[in-house]
């Protein structure tokens, strides 16, 4: 009998057990194809693995922000529909019996339409809706998910409803219960093939997820889970999927190749770590990359131990590209081995939308449509971040200015209501805009793209400029007289946008004609010289709150006040509650660029 998934995966809750599934029963089984060589014939066996990554809640070439389907520049195309059709291509070119299916996580964040879901219309709510992620990837016919860091933004309730509603498992050997510290989440997911005339080859996926999920979503998870590096894990676990008789073994991980980590020393794991579990754990064939948002269509990796070759390939996010590995297996001395992989990625916009996707999901996705398209008040003039990066932009002293307002009304009666507010934002999309006339929901949520909630913390003045000079660390160096391209003026040491911080309540000039360091000059408060001695109140987002973007003294400072409502929301209140969104009531000149006291602009 088939395995019940659901009720399985309430089990591996408590157990940690991995999940385990033969072929099916009814598919044709797959030929094993025979050479001769001398007298002996040799056994083969072809075997496709599909992954997708980061698919961010993108169901259908889309974008909710713009009202409109979803193009850019590159000619790409996005959504699960479009995977869809993709899949089913190869599903019928190899034999649906000889493909797995693989996703590496960030599911479930990302768009209106996950968000709506989470927080609108509730999954968790008493007869809710079945998440539109789950109904898409059911339908297609995931094998197996690993879990991403965004899995956790809206709560381990959330998560674990979602998990309910899936027909495969979620996968993450490295997330633990913190007290137990077993699995909380399915190790890996084994499948038997099927192979006429030889023995069945057994395949194992496990899912590994990012340590930074202890920092980014600290509110969730402190207590509850804990996150060990993914190398560590894999060292574990590799070797008992072989034990067990795993002749392929595949690794899904919600982590970049580059060996790098955003949070500096916070936590003692390497965010970025696939190449460094291919290099350093042996018994790994193949690994479905993630998190990074990176196109890699083939990487090959030497593992240290073996010097076997390790296939890594990373398909673009938001299913904009999906990765294939096809593998070569021959049967040789009374067991199957790995012959040969080779991996590459296929683009959804050479294809059009699966119609059975579009049937099953046109229902929630037009209700989204029409939520994001509420007017909620009016702009006296049109605002917009394509300037934000290298100018103070108005748009963005809106999110610092209702940022300060909610922190202060959370503070009355207090110890730290006489404390001034600062607020940090940042730059997140070059695309925004509000126009002038109604303003939507659509409009304000394109300003603030992520699901990030409010924090208050407490910093110094001194901590407050050292926060500012590594700020500005995200502006390329650019001498006195020499031309600015305003195209190569940012991102220094490939710094994205999102980790550039505006600091409101304060007026100071950057002058990126210095070296890193020392480039924030006449940096007053309330007109005068700032003070090191003096505490304010930093309302932050709980990304940056929590360490995201490594920002110096913020992770560490005392927490005076944390909400689980969205800055999104809270602009759309704001917005909605004044009727009229005007630039006088928020904006101000607080910083510019200078090149020795020169304005740049």
């Amino acid at each position: 009998m088939p395995l019940n998934r659901r009720k399985f995966l309430k089990k591996s809750a408590v157990t940690g057990a991995g999940v385990a599934l033969a072929g099916a029963a009814g598919a044709p089984a797959a030929q094993a194809v025979e050479a001769r060589k001398g007298h002996r014939p040799v056994k083969r066996y072809a075997l496709t693995v599909m992954g997708t990554t980061d698919l961010h809640g993108h169901v259908f070439n889309w974008d909710y922000f713009k009202d409109a389907e979803y193009t850019d520049a590159a000619g790409n195309a996005q959504g699960l529909a479009r995977i869809s059709t993709l899949v089913n291509a190869i599903r019928k070119e190899k034999g649906r019996a000889n493909t797995l299916l693989l996703d590496a996580g960030d599911t479930i964040q990302g768009t209106p339409l996950t968000y709506y879901y989470a927080k609108v219309d509730p999954i968790t709510a008493k007869g809710g809706p079945v998440h539109p992620m789950a109904q898409a990837m059911n339908a297609i016919g995931y094998d197996a998910v690993a879990l991403g860091n965004h899995e956790f933004n809206y709560g381990i309730e959330t998560l674990r409803k979602f998990e309910s509603q899936c027909d495969f498992p979620l996968l993450g050997a490295n997330a633990l219960d913190a007290k137990t510290l077993k699995p909380a989440f399915p190790p890996y997911f084994m499948k038997t093939f099927r192979v006429q005339g030889a023995p069945p080859v057994k395949v194992a996926v496990l899912g590994l997820t990012n340590p930074g999920i202890a920092i980014w979503d600290k509110a969730y998870v402190q207590g509850k889970l804990t996150f060990p590096g993914l190398e560590e894990q894999a060292a574990k676990w590799v070797p008992k999927l072989r034990s067990m008789g795993a002749d392929v073994v595949v690794v899904s991980a919600h982590s970049g190749a580059s060996g790098t980590s955003s949070y500096g020393d916070q936590v003692p794991y390497v965010e970025n770590s696939a190449a460094l579990v291919a290099q350093q754990v042996p018994g790994i064939d193949a690994i479905l990359v993630g998190h990074a948002h990176l196109e890699i269509p083939e990487l090959k990796v030497t593992n240290a131990a073996s010097g076997k070759t390790v296939v890594l390939s990373e398909p673009l996010a938001f299913a904009e590209r999906m990765s294939v590995f096809d593998f070569q297996l021959v049967f040789e001395r009374g067991c199957w081995r790995v012959e040969s992989v080779a991996a590459s990625v296929r683009n959804t916009n050479a294809v059009a939308d699966d119609p059975r996707i579009t049937r099953l999901l046109k229902d929630e996705h037009d209700v989204v449509v029409a939520y994001v398209n509420q007017v909620v008040g009016t702009a006296t003039e049109t605002l917009t971040t394509v300037e934000a990066r290298y100018k103070d932009a108005p748009i963005i002293d809106l999110i610092t200015k209702v940022q300060e307002d909610v922190v202060r009304a959370a503070l009355v009666g207090t110890e730290y209501a006489s404390l001034p507010v600062l607020a940090q934002a940042s730059p997140f999309s070059r695309t925004s805009e509000i126009p002038a006339g109604d303003v939507t929901i659509r409009d304000l949520s394109s300003l603030y793209v992520y699901d990030n909630t409010l924090v208050a913390k407490v910093l110094t003045g001194a901590q407050v400029r050292a926060y500012l000079e590594y700020s500005a660390n995200y502006f390329v160096r650019t001498a006195a007289g020499a031309v600015i391209d305003t195209e190569k003026l940012t991102n220094a040491n490939n710094r994205p946008d999102y980790n550039y911080d505006y600091v409101s309540g304060l007026a100071y000039d950057i002058d990126i004609a210095q070296a890193e360091g020392s480039r924030i000059k006449n940096l007053t408060y309330g007109g005068a010289p700032l003070d090191d001695a003096q505490r304010f109140v930093f309302a932050v987002n709980n990304y940056r709150a929590n360490g995201g973007g490594a920002f110096p003294f913020v992770a560490s400072a005392p927490e005076v006040w944390s909400e689980s409502t969205e800055i999104r929301t809270r602009i759309a209140e704001w917005v909605t509650a004044k009727g009229s969104l005007d630039p006088a009531e928020f904006a101000s000149v607080d910083w510019k660029l200078t090149r020795e006291g020169t304005p740049v602009f």
